[in-house]
């Protein structure tokens, strides 16, 4: 093959040609289909909420399998055989409350973002911004950083690329697609990326299982899958370093001496739970689907997918280990560092030398085309939700009344903000060990994440959780998560063989998984005590905020009004024996519309108000601004209604006449054709008229959580059959 690749690396022509139709293709996919959804919040944010479930499904596939799966998972799986395959099934599981328990109250609330639905479910806005904070600070630190490590050992091991300038042009496409499409682009192009993702691991897997025999040659080889250079240090040295796990085709592994504890899946649960059902990446791409219905239908078809991922990735890096053993099993400090760059181990190695060496030309370029892929779904989809958070929950703080025009800018320069952020931090990743870079995610979130597993759950199932519960047992949480983090990480691990490892006991013999689930049970009961020993929040305020009160049709209490004359007027609200806040007939209760109430507490309340704006700034001085009680053309009245009644909110009512559409394309026509760039690229050259109309829509259609009894039961269905296909898992692998 050495005369025909290009260049230093060992790509033939056609796989140049394949990746770079690859690429062109998905630009173009993504910017066509955003072309329409780019000119406003709910569409740049929201792709419009008008998704199918099969985009949705695939996008959360796409959006969760990166490149830090290829690379991280197969590793774990060369290094200690099937027990990682555990997050993978647990997906499953967890997908399930996504769909059908916490979906359904998100949606009726009418979110945008995670933050957003903690600031109305509790009011204020302390835990909903350190939250947005922690979020951003995790997504740069922990995922992008990951991914980016993940995609470095990739490149390094199959193109020979300078490192940087392929980082570059990954994170300026991966930019490109987010800043010039949104969030439509970004499922369009995940839907892409996911089939040929899919396609290429499914035929590498099946040449893999060829090469290797089949699966029972695979168990009987693995055991025996170990580099010369181990087999003579460890009879010098009597370890056994490099050596496989006795138990490496057990998912349910020893209590204490095991890697990944079957007590310890309670922990994989609750980092899970925060991943899949709280995390703002994945929960936008449910909340983008036209309707509840195809929202459910959407996890449904990515728990479908992810119980594939034994064959996918788990099974292929194991036979990686057979077939390349002097480099993936490498335990020699020497050997590792020559192979891979790393002291530590090699394993990580696995998935990548599977491409180089099994497939042949044309199709190692597809399946390169996969694993860029996969680190560009990985990016986009947290750039995108990055951009949100930063742009919907902390910038609409610092500037209050910043118009729509500045929100999508300051979404879009914060894109470019944490690629610059990526690449600095590409340093760091270098110095880092990075043996088994799937467990260090893991370890990671199991320091983090639990408490906001916690105030999420507890917030949709115990409505007598306040805000001063909720807020100080999260700060309790996190103190005790980073204490743990920042022990653990101050030690250095030696080689295996080395020294002794000077991680205190209480660090290193409490697995992490372990201690996942104590912080889980620290938060709950600090949030209990805490939420008990204060006042709790009237129960008009939780409407459409809890399992219990998901479909409500009362109008919901507006909570930022209601601390705010519980510290002006405090002898107004009396506690009643059945704990509810007694209300005269004379008290003022701030519902939707009322244009006292500081926080509206209106779906889609930021849409309707930067639409006002940015009708103001286009100069129609005819236009009012838009409430709850709007007049149409006729001058009736067009009544917020809850969306589970009829709406008689229609586009046409609220539509820009012919003469108001002419003016604006007028205006646009004289443009100079800077300013028309600019607009295309800020996404604020769509008519604003129209806009409007959309958000007015989406404000009462698309809340809704009612489902058709056609969809219900399919998906019922759907999910039977997946928890069964779960549980004959964990049986035979037992």
């Amino acid at each position: 093959m050495a005369e025909d690749t290009v260049g230093n690396t060992r790509l033939h022509v056609g796989d140049i040609i394949v990746i770079t139709v690859y690429f062109l293709f998905v630009l173009f996919v993504g910017l066509w289909s955003s072309r329409r959804n780019r000119g406003s919040a709910g569409g740049y944010f929201l792709a419009g909420r008008n998704m199918n479930w099969i985009p949705i499904g695939a996008s959360l596939y796409a959006s969760n399998i990166g490149s830090l799966h290829f690379v991280g998972m197969a590793g774990s799986a060369a290094a200690s055989g099937i027990a990682v395959g555990n997050y993978e099934l647990n997906a499953i599981f967890v997908l399930l409350l996504l769909g059908y328990v916490f979906l359904p109250v998100y949606i009726a609330s009418g979110v945008f973002t995670m933050p957003e639905y903690l600031r109305r479910r509790f009011g204020r806005e302390r835990i909903s911004v350190s939250l947005a904070v922690l979020a951003l600070l995790v997504y740069i630190f922990t995922k992008i950083s990951a991914d980016l490590y993940a995609g470095v050992i990739f490149i390094q091991q199959s193109l020979r690329w300078d490192m940087y300038g392929s980082l570059i042009l990954l994170l300026g496409i991966a930019a490109l697609f987010t800043i010039t499409g949104g969030l439509t682009a970004v499922i369009w192009t995940d839907f892409i990326q996911t089939i040929i993702m899919l396609s290429g691991a499914f035929v590498l897997m099946i040449i893999s299982f060829m090469a290797v025999g089949g699966f029972e040659a695979m168990v009987e080889q693995y055991p025996l899958a170990i580099a010369n250079s181990t087999l003579v240090s460890n009879y010098t040295m009597n370890t056994t370093c490099g050596r496989p796990r006795d138990d490496f085709l057990d998912l349910m592994r020893d209590p204490v001496k095991g890697d990944i504890p079957w007590p310890g899946l309670v922990g994989v649960v609750i980092n899970s739970i925060w991943y899949w059902c709280s995390d703002q990446v994945i929960v936008q791409r449910t909340l983008a689907a036209k309707n509840y219905d195809h929202a459910k239908a959407g996890t449904i078809l990515c728990r479908f997918i992810k119980s594939f991922g034994l064959f996918f990735l788990i099974f292929p890096g194991m036979i990686a280990r057979i077939l390349y053993t002097e480099s993936v099993a490498c335990a020699d400090p020497d050997v590792c560092m020559e192979v891979c760059g790393s002291r530590s181990s090699c394993a990580n190695v696995a998935y990548p030398l599977l491409v180089i060496n099994l497939l042949p030309a044309g199709a190692r370029g597809l399946m390169l085309a996969v694993m860029l892929s996969a680190l560009m779904t990985s990016l986009t989809s947290i750039f995108n939700s990055s951009s949100t958070i930063f742009a919907m929950d902390i910038w609409t703080k610092i500037r209050r009344k910043a118009s729509e025009l500045e929100i999508m800018i300051v979404g879009r320069v914060f894109v470019l903000f944490l690629v610059v952020v990526s690449i600095v931090w590409i340093p760091v990743l270098q110095a880092s060990q990075g043996s088994d870079l799937y467990v260090y995610i893991q370890e990671v979130s199991s320091f983090l994440q639990p408490p906001i597993c916690a105030i999420f759950l507890l917030g949709i199932f115990w409505p007598r959780l306040n805000e001063k519960g909720a807020f100080f047992s999260l700060i309790i949480g996190m103190v005790a998560g980073l204490v743990r983090f920042i022990i653990q990480y101050s030690y250095v691990i030696p080689e295996c063989g080395g020294a002794p490892d000077p991680t205190p006991s209480i660090v290193k013999d409490f697995h992490y998984l372990y201690f996942s689930c104590f912080l889980f049970l620290l938060t709950v009961t600090s949030a209990i005590v805490i939420s008990v020993l204060t006042k709790p929040i009237d129960k008009r305020c939780l409407h459409r905020l809890t399992w219990a009160t998901r479909h409500s049709k009362e109008k919901c209490l507006d909570i930022n009004r209601w601390h705010k004359e519980e510290l002006e007027s405090p002898e107004v609200d009396k506690v009643q024996e059945d704990g509810d806040l007694k209300v005269s007939d004379t008290d003022d209760v701030f519902l939707e519309g009322d244009s006292e109430a500081p926080v509206e507490l209106t779906h889609f309340s930021h849409m309707k108000d930067l639409a006002n704006h940015l009708m103001h700034s286009h100069g129609d001085s005819n236009t009012k601004s838009v409430n709850n009680d709007e007049e149409n053309a006729s001058g009736k009245k067009i009544d917020s209604v809850h969306p589970d009644d009829k709406a008689p909110v229609t586009e046409k009512s609220v539509s820009a006449t012919p003469e108001e559409s002419k003016d604006e394309t007028v205006i646009k026509d004289t443009l100079p054709f800077h300013k028309k760039m600019f607009n295309w690229v800020c996404g604020i050259d769509e008519d604003s008229k129209a806009a409007l109309s959309s958000h007015t829509v989406i404000q009462n259609d698309m809340i809704s959580i009612k489902e058709t009894l056609k969809w219900k039961w399919g998906t019922n269905l759907a999910s039977i059959f997946l928890i069964g296909t779960a549980l004959f898992y964990y049986i035979y692998f037992w």
